[in-house]
C-alpha cells in the first residue's frame, strides 16, 4: 500500500508552536491534506506523551489512531553544536524510557529538548531501542548537520537511517554529494501549526505492507520510498546566502569578506545552495537507482493567497480552498492527481498555477536569511486590483 506520510512536526509544547497543535486538531487537518500517517513530534516531552495516550487508541506495533488518522511517535532533539536530529520511535513505553535517560534541562518545558549529546551518542542511544535516526533539515544554516560537518559520518560515526532534506533543498541538490548516494531521503513539513498549509507542506509516499512501525522501518531501511514531495527549494527561507535583518541576497564571497555582516548591520547566514556547493562532488546530480522522483509543489492555500494577494488564513482564501476540497476531497489530490480540466471547472485561475507547478515552469525570487521566496507570475495575471512588479532589486 502507498501511504502519504509526514514524520516531522511539533506539538503545542515546542517553542514557537501554535497552542492548537494538539492531536484532536492535527488528525482532521491531516486528513484534509491527504496524509494517512503523521509523526506526533515531541515524543520525549512527558506531558505530550500523556496527551497522545489520552487522545488516541493504540492500534498495535507503534501506531496510535484517532479520528481515522494514524500517528507514529517522532521527536526532534537538539544535540551538540545545535545540530537537530529526527528520531522515529517504536512505541510510547520506549519514548518514556528514552525521555527518562535523556539528559536535558528543558525536556519538561520544550517539546524539542536541548542536549549536549553528539550525533554518535544519540545514534548509539536510540539504536539500542530499535529507533530510526537521521539529521533533521540536514543543510540549513542554523541547526543542520552539514553546517558543522563536511561528512555525515563525522557527525554520527556510523551510518544513520535517513537524511531529511529540509525546505530549502531537494533531491537534485543533495544528490551532488557523493556520500549521500546510499541514503534514503525524507521530506517532512517541520510544522508548528495544524493548518493544512503547514502540515504536509513536504511529505513522503512510502510503500508499506501495513501501517505499523515495523513496516515504516522496513520501508526506510530498504529504500521503499516511492516519492518525495516538497517546495521548490528556491522558495525555502534559507536557500540563498542573505541578511537575516534586511533579507538582501548577498554573494557568499562578499559576505565572507565582510565577516558575515551586512551593510544594514544585520547578520548574514550562509545559504543552503552555497553550503551544498562547498561539499558537492558533482556539478550535476547523480541519482542512485533507488532514488524516487521528487515532485515540487506548494501548499494550496498559499497558492491561492499569492494569487489573491491576501493572507493565507483570511476568509476569502480559506473559502476558495474549501471549495476545491469539497469538490475533490484532499489538498494533495488537487495539487497532484485531479485532472486540470476538472480543476478549471471549479477555479480556472488556480488551475493555471497548479499546471505551472506540474510542468515545472514557475519562476521564483529565491528566499534567504529567514524569508521565504516568492513566485513570479509571468504566465497569468494575479487577481487583484493593482499589479505590482516583483524583481530581484526588491530583495
Amino acid at each position: 500500500m502507498l501511504v502519504n506520510a509526514d514524520f516531522h512536526v511539533h506539538s503545542c509544547f515546542s517553542s514557537a508552536s501554535s497552542k492548537d497543535m494538539l492531536i484532536r486538531n492535527m488528525a482532521p487537518k491531516s486528513k484534509l491534506k491527504g496524509l494517512q500517517l503523521l509523526g506526533t513530534g515531541d515524543a520525549f516531552h512527558p506531558s505530550w506523551l500523556d496527551i497522545i495516550a489520552e487522545s488516541t487508541n493504540y492500534s498495535g506495533d507503534g501506531i496510535y489512531t484517532t479520528d481515522g488518522m494514524d500517528f507514529v511517535l517522532t521527536a526532534e532533539v537538539e544535540g551538540k553544536s545545535r545540530i537537530h536530529h529526527l528520531i522515529i520511535i517504536p512505541d510510547i513505553d520506549i519514548a518514556r524510557e528514552l525521555s527518562d535517560k535523556l539528559v536535558s534541562k528543558n525536556k519538561h518545558t520544550d517539546g524539542r529538548p536541548r542536549t549536549a549529546y553528539t550525533g554518535a551518542e544519540l545514534l548509539d542511544m536510540v539504536r539500542d531501542y530499535d529507533c530510526l535516526i537521521g539529521p533533521a533539515h540536514a543543510f540549513t544554516p542554523w541547526t543542520g548537520m552539514y553546517k558543522s560537518y563536511n561528512s555525515i559520518y563525522d557527525c554520527y560515526g556510523d551510518k544513520p537511517d535517513f537524511v531529511e532534506l529540509g525546505l530549502s533543498a531537494d533531491t537534485f541538490m543533495a544528490d551532488t554529494v557523493s556520500e549521500l548516494k546510499d541514503f534514503p531521503f525524507l521530506t517532512n513539513s517541520d510544522a508548528h501549526s495544524p493548518w493544512p498549509h503547514r502540515l504536509g507542506r513536504e511529505f513522503n509516499a512510502l510503500e508499506l505492507e501495513d501501517i505499523s512501525y515495523s513496516s515504516i522501518k522496513n520501508s526506510i531501511k530498504n529504500k521503499k520510498i516511492k516519492a518525495n514531495y516538497g517546495l521548490v527549494p528556491n522558495l525555502g527561507k534559507y536557500h540563498m546566502t542573505a541578511c537575516t535583518k534586511c533579507y538582501k541576497i548577498i554573494n557568499p564571497e562578499i559576505a565572507r569578506e565582510n565577516k558575515m555582516k551586512c551593510e544594514c548591520g544585520g547578520r548574514i547566514k550562509k545559504g543552503v545552495d552555497f553550503r551544498i556547493s562547498e561539499i558537492a562532488d558533482y556539478d550535476k546530480p547523480k541519482h542512485p537507482n533507488f532514488r524516487p522522483k521528487y515532485v515540487h509543489l506548494m501548499p494550496l492555500a498559499e497558492l491561492i493567497a499569492t494569487v489573491l494577494d491576501k493572507g493565507v488564513t483570511t476568509k476569502t482564501v480559506q473559502n476558495r480552498w474549501q471549495k476545491l476540497i469539497n469538490a475533490f476531497g484532499t489538498e494533495i489530490d488537487v495539487l497532484i492527481n485531479v485532472p486540470l480540466d476538472e480543476i478549471r471547472k471549479i477555479d480556472f485561475t488556480i488551475a493555471q498555477i497548479i499546471e505551472s507547478f506540474r510542468n515545472g515552469d514557475i519562476d521564483v525570487v529565491p528566499g534567504g536569511g529567514g524569508q521565504y521566496g516568492k513566485i513570479l507570475f509571468d504566465n497569468f495575471v494575479k487577481e487583484k486590483k493593482t499589479t505590482k512588479t516583483v524583481t530581484l532589486d526588491n530583495f
